[in-house]
């Protein structure tokens, strides 16, 4: 049997902690052990936590980002993200974002989608498959 020799991980960001929980019960229940399962209260802190993991030799595939955050917005950051780790994949799952922010993320970021919340769980999982390559 063949093991990973790089582990990989997913990374939520949001800056409620309830939706953190959610969603990464859901990545586990929808995708096993397969990933490390990450979380991050703030852009900055997401920031931080991607070049920690990046330096233990995990590969982060994909985030998933809430726009409306103290601070950095989410498509801030995820341009911030792309910029410097381009292989990133991400998606945006909020509850409010104004269209111009939705296409910059897509644009400058290469965001996959724009999610809104509540989301739907189907749509979700399906775009967070897509992105991992599942």
């Amino acid at each position: 049997m063949e093991t990973k020799t790089r582990q990989e991980a997913i990374l939520c960001v949001d800056d409620e902690a309830i939706i953190l929980i959610t969603l990464q019960k859901e990545l586990k229940k929808q995708m096993g052990d397969e990933y490390l399962y990450e979380t991050a209260m703030s852009g900055n802190e997401a920031l931080e936590i991607i070049d920690d993991l990046v330096s233990a030799g995990v590969s982060v595939i994909l985030i998933l980002s809430d726009w409306l955050m103290p601070g950095l917005k989410g498509d801030e950051f995820l341009v911030l993200v792309h910029q410097k780790y381009p292989n990133i994949r991400s998606i945006l799952v909020t509850g409010h974002v104004d269209a111009e922010a939705a296409d910059r993320v897509k644009r400058e970021a290469g965001t996959y989608a724009v999610i809104p919340k509540p989301w739907d769980v189907k749509k979700l999982m399906d775009a967070v498959r897509v992105c991992c390559g599942k």
